[in-house]
């Protein structure tokens, strides 16, 4: 079986993880969320234990996130496509 970087040149994957609300969180609190997240994100302790663990925050906006989910959906689905991968 290739790899995908065979079948789709210049292709990196990596691991993340990201916070959401319920679609009808009020933006006053997605917002308070956002600050506080990225708040803590940039404390010295956080930083260095995440660095521990290999990785690095990304701090933006909810729209930031979003349009990163967008590009994350559509890189894997050229995957899934050019793989041919089908539901069972």
């Amino acid at each position: 079986m290739p790899t995908v970087g065979e079948f789709l040149p210049g292709f990196q994957a990596s691991n993340w993880f990201g916070i959401a609300a319920p679609r009808n969180t009020r933006p006053e609190i997605i917002d308070k969320l956002n600050k506080e997240i990225n708040v803590a994100l940039a404390e010295p302790d956080i930083k260095a234990r995440l660095a521990d663990l290999g990785a690095a925050p990304l701090v933006g906006s909810p729209t930031d996130f979003g349009r990163f989910i967008a590009a994350e959906a559509e890189k894997w689905s050229k995957v899934i496509r050019a793989a041919n991968i089908k539901v069972d």
